[in-house]
């Protein structure tokens, strides 16, 4: 089974070597994202409410080009910088996944440190 990559710009661009996301079969990874604006390559803000957003915007972005979309999420992982922030960043998650009759299975770690000093990073797994 071939994989292919997937690609939009209405998501930030890859900053590293490696694809928004990678479709194999009907599965779509898509790679971590920060909460980066796609326009500028910037973060959204500091606060951990709109950056945890700004990810679910970005992932949503990625997964539509893929032909997919949150309904379809099985697996997320969760980076946060700090543990403090799950409360706001659960909230925001919820309201994400409001009325999705089966939500997604979820890791969530707290990490030395993220890519431009972002707060949260988010990947999934969807079909």
């Amino acid at each position: 089974m071939d994989s292919t990559a997937v690609h939009t710009s209405s998501a930030p661009q890859a900053i590293g070597p490696y694809s928004q996301a990678v479709r194999l079969g009907d599965l779509i990874f898509v790679s971590g994202q920060t909460p980066l604006v796609p326009e500028t390559g910037v973060l959204v803000s500091d606060d951990i409410a709109e950056q945890t957003a700004q990810v679910w915007a970005n992932i949503r972005a990625i997964l539509e080009a893929a032909g997919s979309g949150l309904d379809r999420v099985v697996k997320v992982t969760v980076l946060l910088m700090d543990m403090a922030d799950f409360g706001v960043m659960n909230e925001v998650y919820a309201a994400t996944f409001a009325g999705v009759p089966v939500l997604p299975a979820r890791t969530t770690f707290q990490v030395a440190g993220l890519p431009k000093n972002a707060r949260v990073e988010i990947d999934a797994i969807a079909h």
